[in-house]
């Protein structure tokens, strides 16, 4: 069966700062769809559409949902959070990319402030790939470098990831921790650094590669199939017993 991706962007610096919309016209979400559509179903969904996109019936034939946000994380509304974070639980992989950190999905399931370091000065980035048999690893050399990044650094206030497939060092001096992979109840969740709207990163084959290889890795994700609530016994036992309060 085919893995039905949903990319979701704010789409908003592409529409008022001419340097992004040089870079990319029809917006990041675009060229991320660009990188996906040759072997997944892809659409797209952004801010200003109604539900931002993210209907019940968009969310429920979504299997990888990718998020990229920057300057309006406060205008998503809570009830799409709430719709999100509940797909995710159920089984739907999330590909969190960039400053998406700060977005109120990703910081609602890591339950920290998923604050950092940052500089914007255009330098040099390599990520180190330091967990190279994992799959979102798959056909990339020992590092991937950058020419122009804005710098995030360490401390990443995040919980510590399941696993890290990728660690950075900036050209001023910093690491970071920029490929996490969680698992949120039956979702996976992969947290990826590179994507800054000011330098083309989302062109880059290497990282065009890692983006499709992290969609394959969330796709894993299974939906639920755990029974809650209450339970009949397994055993013949006596149930007899009237004093329960529920």
């Amino acid at each position: 069966m085919t893995t039905h991706v949903t990319v979701w962007n704010e789409f908003r610096h592409e529409r008022e700062n001419d340097t992004v919309a040089e870079l990319y016209p029809d917006g990041i979400h675009a060229a991320i769809a660009d990188a996906l559509e040759d072997d997944f179903s892809v659409e797209t969904a952004t801010l200003d559409e109604p539900d931002h996109g993210l209907t019940e019936a968009v969310l429920e034939r979504t299997d990888v949902l990718t998020w990229w946000g920057h300057a309006a994380h406060d205008e998503v509304e809570d009830e799409i959070v709430d719709r999100v974070h509940d797909r995710v639980l159920e089984g739907m992989g999330l590909l969190v990319m960039h400053s998406g950190h700060y977005s109120k999905i990703f910081k609602r399931l890591m339950g920290t402030t998923c604050s950092l370091k940052w500089r914007e000065a255009a330098e040099t980035e390599r990520l180190w790939v330091v967990e190279p048999s994992h799959p979102i690893a798959d056909g990339i050399d020992e590092y991937i470098e950058v020419p122009e990044a804005e710098m995030y650094g360490e401390r990443f206030d995040i919980p510590q990831p399941d696993t890290l497939v990728f660690n950075s060092w900036f050209e001023g001096g910093e690491v970071f921790r920029s490929g996490c992979c969680y698992t949120r109840g039956s979702g996976r969740i992969f947290y990826f650094r590179p994507g800054h709207e000011t330098y083309p990163v989302y062109h880059q084959p290497e990282i065009r590669r890692v983006l499709h290889n992290a969609v394959d890795w969330l796709d894993g994700s299974t939906e639920s199939s755990t029974t809650f609530g209450n339970a009949d016994p397994i055993e013949q036992i006596d149930t007899s017993d009237e004093r329960s309060v529920h």
